[in-house]
């Protein structure tokens, strides 16, 4: 009998330093979401980031049909893959807790995305997302959760 995991709380932290170069790297983040119905789409996203040990963020310049979702239906999933890294798949699941257009909570954000993704909004018109990550897999298997 193979023994139990451990299943640990979020801290998103031991992923920062790959996440957050994710786009440097060549290997942006993918996210999925879906809308009031569960019509999914999906994105890549250059400019996620590790806000905290239980949230990530990304600056929205497209304001396209994944934003529309996210006011529909808040739950998403994000994968991160850089087997340069040793990340063969790793997925974050939550659930949006803040889309920001103004305020304190963009411009935090805004300070911490990469600067590809800044020079490609000349025109500062981003929005700030923020995801409480729930659930943490890796490969096939939970490695975190939210108690």
């Amino acid at each position: 009998m193979q023994p139990s995991r451990t299943i640990e709380p979020i801290d998103l932290t031991q992923y920062a330093e790959a996440i957050d170069v994710a786009l440097e790297d060549g290997t942006p983040c993918v996210l999925a979401t879906s809308d009031e119905t569960g019509k999914p789409d999906v994105g890549l996203k250059g400019s996620i980031l590790v806000l905290d040990s239980d949230h990530l963020a990304y600056w929205e310049r497209t304001h396209g049909v994944l934003v529309e979702n996210l006011r529909q239906n808040p739950h998403v999933a994000v994968l991160y893959r850089n087997r340069d890294r040793g990340a063969s798949m790793r997925r974050f699941f939550g659930v949006v807790t803040g889309i920001h257009a103004e305020g304190e909570a963009r411009e935090q954000v805004r300070a911490r995305v990469v600067e590809r993704e800044l020079k490609a909004d000349p025109e500062n018109r981003g929005i700030a997302v923020v995801i409480r990550v729930d659930r943490v897999m890796e490969g096939a298997r939970t490695v975190m959760q939210q108690r």
